[in-house]
């Protein structure tokens, strides 16, 4: 048995529960096996057993008490899988569906995302499952000061730097950065994404969703192509998907679509500037549903459906695709319709929202098909600019860091297809993104030694 399928073998059977995680680790390993047949020296210091085995994983317990006085408890995680080449960086995650499996996948995704940025940043993972959806102010303020009671102990502006993810905004992030400056009498970049006012950087709230759509565009390049007049359905409705849809608009595209977790509205007739300032304030200051999105410009609301199965059952098309959800939102057959449809490209802006099996259908009808360690980069990259303006205390311009996300994307999609095409997979851009972000990371921890 090869030291691939051997090490894959041991994940699924020590981590058995854990789907998500074995997904990921599956996804990854599967492409790397023409770099444990080239670099033997890789296999021999046992670095693709240990680079599925986080450096540690912290679960803690965050008691709360709501506006009614209630006490309520919430499990909190930290996942630092690898800091190789720079301190453990990852985002934190609110939602419900939070567990270990979670938060493991994607601080392993995030080892080979942070690679592939070319700055000094490890993978890291942190959250809980507490739902942020129908909460006072007062309430979440309670909770993120309860979880960052916790965490603090574990984090630190050289060893782990988290991020904002699902259900962690502006608002969270400064509940947090608060409580952590208080108790450690410090004022250091130990998080990103936080308010201009404190140390944040211009670009952050942007940068995964334009960093997705500038790397689509890349993909879109290399078949003399660009999002001019195409169609483009964008799933999701929080940050990322915001910003893509604004930048899509801005390149010229229509978006069609966006969702949220009750339904998803289709706009034929297109998501414009206006349209989409109404979606930032609906989402980001009311809190509403997507639903009064309809109702505001009388369009189709299908309620209780993702994006991909409404233009599934509806036969709509789409020429671009951007899934900017959640994992799994996409399956087989939705790929298989949006192939028939007419689809070019596919980048994502979630991780993972594909399932193995869609991958499958993009890559085997020769759609351009970005994966979310690479295409949705652009947010992490920023956070690791950030980190850089907090340690010299100063900030760039709006400009200057939209051009430096701009410069990694294309590095970003450079790397990708210089490392496919090395490994025997031309135009491969999972092959290429796994290979390319692993390699950094190994030849990090071969130096080292075994530690």
């Amino acid at each position: 048995m090869s030291v691939i399928k051997d090490t894959i073998a041991r994940v699924k059977q020590m981590d058995r529960d854990q789907i998500e995680f074995q997904q990921a680790v599956t996804e990854v390993l599967e492409t790397l096996e023409p770099t444990a047949q080239r670099h033997p020296e890789l296999v021999k210091a046992g670095i693709y057993k240990r680079i599925v085995e986080p450096e540690r994983a912290v679960i803690f317990r965050v008691p709360w008490m709501d506006d009614q006085g209630n006490v309520h408890v919430n499990r909190g995680f930290r996942v630092q899988f690898n800091n190789a080449i720079g301190p453990f960086k990852g985002g934190i995650r609110f939602h419900p569906s939070v567990n270990l499996s979670i938060i493991k996948f994607l601080g392993f995704e995030q080892i080979f995302k942070n690679a592939l940025t070319t700055l000094p940043m490890g993978g890291g993972k942190g959250g809980s499952d507490f739902d942020p959806k129908g909460k006072s102010d007062a309430e979440i303020m309670r909770f993120c000061h309860a979880f960052m009671r916790e965490l603090f102990r574990h984090i630190g502006p050289e060893t782990d730097v988290p991020a904002g993810d699902i259900g962690v905004g502006g608002r969270e992030i400064g509940y947090m950065y608060g409580y952590y400056k208080k108790i450690q009498n410090a004022h250091t970049g130990v998080l990103t994404g936080k308010g201009l006012e404190y140390g944040g950087s211009l670009i952050r709230p942007e940068a995964t969703g334009y960093g997705t759509v500038y790397f689509a565009a890349e993909m879109l390049s290399t078949r003399g192509l660009d999002f001019k007049d195409k169609t483009v359905a964008v799933s999701g409705s929080g940050n990322v998907a915001q910003y893509a849809v604004e930048k899509v608009i801005r390149m010229g595209g229509k978006v069609i679509t966006v969702c949220d977790s009750s339904a998803t509205i289709v706009d034929e007739s297109g998501i414009d500037r206006d349209k989409c300032c109404y979606i930032m304030d609906l989402k980001n200051n009311r809190r509403g549903r997507i639903s009064e999105y309809a109702s505001e410009y009388n369009c189709v609301c299908c309620e209780g459906e993702n994006v991909w199965e409404v233009l599934r059952k509806q036969g709509i098309k789409a020429d671009i695709a951007l899934p900017c959800a959640t994992q799994n939102e996409l399956n087989a057959e939705d790929a298989d319709a949006l192939v028939k449809n007419g689809c070019i490209c596919v980048a994502e802006g979630a991780n993972m929202p594909s399932t193995p099996e869609a991958v499958r259908i993009f890559q085997e009808h020769n759609i351009l098909y970005g994966p979310g360690k690479a295409a949705n980069a652009g947010g992490v990259a920023t956070s690791g600019l950030e980190m850089s303006q907090n340690s010299m205390k100063m900030s760039w311009t709006r400009e200057e860091v939209d051009q430096r996300l701009l410069i990694i994307m294309k590095s970003i999609h450079k790397a990708c297809l210089a490392s496919a095409e090395a490994y025997g997979k031309k135009g491969d851009y999972v092959t290429g993104a796994n290979t390319a972000g692993f390699m950094k990371v190994a030849r990090a921890m071969l130096a080292y030694g075994i530690v």
